[in-house]
């Protein structure tokens, strides 16, 4: 009965989008890169964003993003479906007073119509399912509002050591590849911004971790193979064997390019009138 159960909720793990990083909180909490205090200042420039603007972190998870927008001034609704990922973002969040958690989704966040100015979604767009996304942030976003998509991506040619570790991550990941090709979808951003165009600025962004540092980061992922899972021994050999060939002083650093896309989200002539009843 329990070994069932284990493999049904795992087989969910590996299909459901939303439930990818259950079994991983506490290595994303510690584990996963920040963005460039420098995003806000281009979201001013370019999007009018003030401390009085009121912001939706889409697909929120821990509240990385989300802090950075805290950190702004600005009222942030951090909406996010896995619980787990939910109950850590509130833990870290806690101490600012303009953080709201809401229990939701990019296809059905519960936010009201129009009431965000901006809405932000880092490491998670290429999971929403995009024609129902579309329409729930064209509701909930105030007429002419904004939006801003982020990723940090691992900058796999700038050394030795991002190379060798892309390719321990193609031998070892469970799904490496697949999820790969998710992301790879993130720059068809074209016709989800139509009518409007979509602009883009990128940016250098890096960690100097120590050897528990870049395990954690490893693990963090949702294709590394958990302890006790199939390939984890393999893979954590190899790992040793990357870090140790390129560690300086016990540290290694893991660069990024920190990708930032916006533009504004009208409504699009597609006949929708309101969300849809269930």
């Amino acid at each position: 009965m329990f070994r069932r159960d284990a493999e049904m909720k795992m087989k969910v793990l590996a299909t459901d989008p939303k439930e990818r990083f259950s079994n991983r909180v506490d290595d994303y909490v510690r584990y996963r890169p920040g963005y460039p205090r420098a995003i806000p200042d281009v979201l001013r420039d370019e999007c009018g964003l003030v401390q009085e603007s009121i912001v939706a972190d889409i697909g929120s998870g821990t509240g990385i993003l989300t802090q950075l927008f805290l950190e702004n001034g600005n009222l942030v609704y951090g909406v996010e479906p896995n619980s787990a990922m939910r109950q850590a973002g509130e833990e870290f969040l806690r101490k600012y007073s303009r953080f709201r958690s809401v229990t939701g989704s990019a296809e059905a966040s519960t936010l009201p119509d129009a009431s965000v100015d901006l809405i932000v979604a880092g490491q998670a767009f290429h999971w929403f399912e995009r024609a129902a996304s579309r329409r729930e942030f064209a509701h909930i976003l105030k007429p002419h509002g904004w939006l801003a998509l982020i990723w940090n991506e691992r900058d796999v040619n700038s050394s030795a050591f991002m190379r060798d570790y892309e390719l321990l991550l193609q031998r070892h990941g469970s799904d490496y590849l697949k999820v790969q090709h998710v992301y790879s979808e993130q720059a068809k951003l074209d016709e989800f911004f139509a009518p409007s165009e979509v602009r883009e600025r990128e940016f250098q962004n890096r960690q100097v971790v120590n050897w528990d540092g870049m395990k954690g980061r490893l693990m963090s992922a949702s294709y590394a193979p958990k302890p006790g899972e199939a390939g984890y021994e393999a893979m954590l050999e190899d790992f040793e064997k990357l870090f140790a060939a390129h560690q300086n002083d016990g540290r290694v650093t893991i660069r990024y390019r920190t990708c930032l896309y916006w533009g504004r989200l009208e409504p699009q002539s597609d006949g929708i009138t309101g969300r849809k009843q269930e």
